[in-house]
């Protein structure tokens, strides 16, 4: 769907009029889901970019407002949920702004630091009421719920790919052999470099909680292997707590997202990236 900055000035005349005036400007780095622009210099507007994610939007307007105030970081404040119009299909929000690099942009950050950052804000959202969250599904792309809801993408993946499909197969095994058995817990559902937020070197901020849901925490610890590497990871672990099986789940959860970039139509880029988190994955288990 083509979203462009003459769209989002014309749906914030038209249902934010008090933000009329403000300018428009796309963010230099779009995520899959959503595209964002910025609103002026404090506020910023997310539109779900194809249908699938269209669940998202009130979702996250609930969790957000929940969520605001009770992690150690902060999370996009909700300003207003927008409706279908100037051709738009779909709901849209308006959020409060928050500065910051992300961590896939910024440079010379301390990975040990990031890792207690990081792990304590998971324990964190862990610990809180689920009330306001909803049970992990179909509107989390199943972050949260087994990770066995993708074996057939795995299987297809190890088909087509040459790789070391026997470890793969193991890891994977164990993944899908063990299951959440505590209370449901809140989950962000996407902990990317490119959601997480930094200032002065330390974690600052958490945004995009678009696939965030309650149910199994294991999604939430795929950093271990997509970004942070050596004693880093032995802090992540130890930070971010729970237990042995969790930590295989999440495993698997890594080795699914890396066999199916590669096995679909990834730049050459993302394949070398998954490339070396899958190796990192078969190295490393993080236990």
């Amino acid at each position: 769907m083509h979203i462009d900055t003459a769209l989002v000035s014309a749906l914030v005349a038209e249902q934010f009029p008090r933000f009329a005036d403000l300018p428009v400007r796309p963010v230099p780095r779009q995520g899959w889901d959503n595209r964002t622009f910025r609103l002026g210099d404090e506020l910023s507007v997310r539109l779900p970019s194809a249908e699938g994610y269209v669940a998202a939007v009130a979702k996250e307007e609930r969790a957000l407002r929940y969520l605001d105030g009770r992690l150690p970081v902060a999370v996009p404040g909700v300003v207003g949920v927008g409706t279908p119009g100037q051709g738009f299909p779909f709901p849209w929000s308006v959020r409060r702004w928050l500065p910051g690099d992300t961590v896939a942009s910024a440079s010379g950050l301390d990975q040990v630091a990031l890792a207690k950052d990081v792990g304590g804000m998971l324990a964190a959202l862990r610990a809180l009421p689920t009330e306001a969250g909803a049970a992990a599904g179909r509107h989390s792309f199943y972050r949260g719920s087994h990770p066995s809801a993708y074996s057939d993408q795995v299987q297809t993946a190890l088909e087509r790919l040459d790789v070391d499909a026997e470890a793969c197969a193991e890891v994977w095994l164990t993944a899908t052999t063990s299951v959440w058995e505590s209370a449901p817990v809140w989950l962000h559902g996407d902990v990317a470099v490119g959601n997480l937020l930094v200032r002065d070197g330390r974690l600052s901020a958490v945004i995009d909680f678009g696939t965030c849901g309650v149910g199994d925490p294991a999604c939430d610890l795929v950093l271990a292997w997509t970004h942070l590497r050596g004693a880093a990871r032995t802090v992540f672990r130890e930070a971010a707590g729970l237990d042995d099986a969790t930590w295989q789940r999440a495993r698997g959860w890594a080795l699914w997202k890396s066999l199916v970039v590669l096995s679909g139509q990834s730049s050459p880029d993302e394949a070398d990236e998954h490339r070396r988190i899958l190796a990192a994955v078969l190295a490393d288990p993080v236990v």
